[in-house]
């Protein structure tokens, strides 16, 4: 298979449709970007993405794909095509690996498509890159490798594997006036602002019991006189009200009542953040922002924090990681059998060191 070749001008990227992922696939668009730097480059994403990128330099336009909206269904999929062909792109990169994704730019007649053979989509992609390698190391490496290898054998140059996460400087001014309420009008650098994120999208298996949330909720509040700052999504309201029940004087509440950007630029601002495994996660770590990930279900290899600045807890059980929405054995071991006072334990270290 030939090299792509170097003189695009009009680029589109197909983006992951989780934010997690999203994150995760940032070293390697800056690899796209540092191999066209003149060029035009366009995200295609779904709408709950695009925040992940909104302020990146890499990146020139988001393409919104509406697939709840103008794009549902066989007919939308096939205005999303003819929308695209208008553009009049001239190569296509798919970080998204569905058979939708190349069945969609093969469509708008993109003349160059790269991305991984998978899912039987070779076929329609005009520089496929075998996953086996990627495969063969899945519990062995970061996911981040798994995007880099695609664009190294896209026959591009990689750039560093580092995160990265530019903020929306209009979130940042809000994210800054609700802390600083939150705070009453205290002096921020005496307080310490403790992120904390009991939800994960995947489903229940990977998330901490929120009684266990709570607990650690109140020691923390007891302990650094801190600002504990809730996050997620509307789902996750349940759980707050459990951690907001006993946690404190100290506490404020964002789960599903701040946009993504927002979001981010809150996490920005704590000095640590405990989570289970999620995008959230994977935004604390992109951030630098001193961070406790738990984990269970899932691998904390593959898809752990990549960051420097974080801990993960586990509790090594033999059927962990099945990655599975439920525990498909009843007993919750991997995430019941991790104590309250360890995770403590980690935050606190964290916040030691930025003290």
């Amino acid at each position: 298979m030939p090299p792509i070749p170097k003189n695009a001008r009009n680029i589109l990227i197909r983006s992951t449709n989780w934010i997690g992922d999203a994150i995760m696939t940032t070293p390697a668009i800056r690899s796209i970007r540092s191999n066209f730097p003149e060029a035009q480059i366009t995200l295609l994403a779904l709408p709950w993405v695009k925040d992940v990128f909104r302020a990146s330099p890499h990146i020139d336009q988001i393409f919104i794909y509406d697939k709840q909206g103008r794009h549902k269904g066989l007919q939308g999929k096939l205005r999303l095509a003819g929308e695209l062909r208008k553009k009049n792109y001239d190569l296509t990169i798919l970080l998204q690996n569905a058979f939708e994704a190349a069945l969609i730019t093969f469509l708008a007649r993109i003349p160059v498509r790269g991305g991984y053979t998978t899912d039987g989509r070779g076929l329609l992609l005009t520089h496929g890159v075998r996953k086996h390698h990627a495969i063969k190391r899945r519990y062995q490496r970061h996911q981040v490798h798994y995007y880099q290898e695609m664009i190294q054998g896209l026959g591009l140059q990689q750039s560093q594997n580092n995160l990265e996460l530019f903020l929306d400087p209009a979130a940042e001014q809000e994210a800054n006036a609700l802390i600083n309420k939150g705070l009453q009008g205290e002096k921020r650098e005496n307080i310490p602002i403790i992120g904390l994120n009991p939800g994960a999208a995947y489903g229940p298996a990977k998330c901490w019991p929120a009684a266990k949330y709570a607990e650690l909720a109140r020691r923390l509040s007891d302990t650094t006189n801190g600002l504990i700052v809730l996050f997620g999504t509307q789902a996750d309201q349940k759980a707050a009200d459990e951690i907001r029940a006993v946690a404190g004087k100290r506490i404020m509440d964002l789960t599903g009542k701040t946009t993504l950007a927002l979001a981010l630029a809150c996490i920005a601002r704590c000095h640590v953040f405990v989570t289970n495994d999620s995008g959230l996660m994977h935004v604390a770590a992109a951030l630098n922002t001193p961070l406790v990930a738990i984990f269970g279900s899932t691998d904390h290899i593959a898809t752990g924090p990549y960051s420097e600045q974080a801990t993960v807890v586990r509790q090594p059980v033999n059927c962990s990681p099945c990655m599975k929405t439920h525990c498909p054995k009843e007993h919750f071991q991997c995430m019941e059998g991790i104590t309250v006072q360890e995770v403590e334990q980690a935050a606190l270290q964290w916040l030691k060191k930025k003290g």
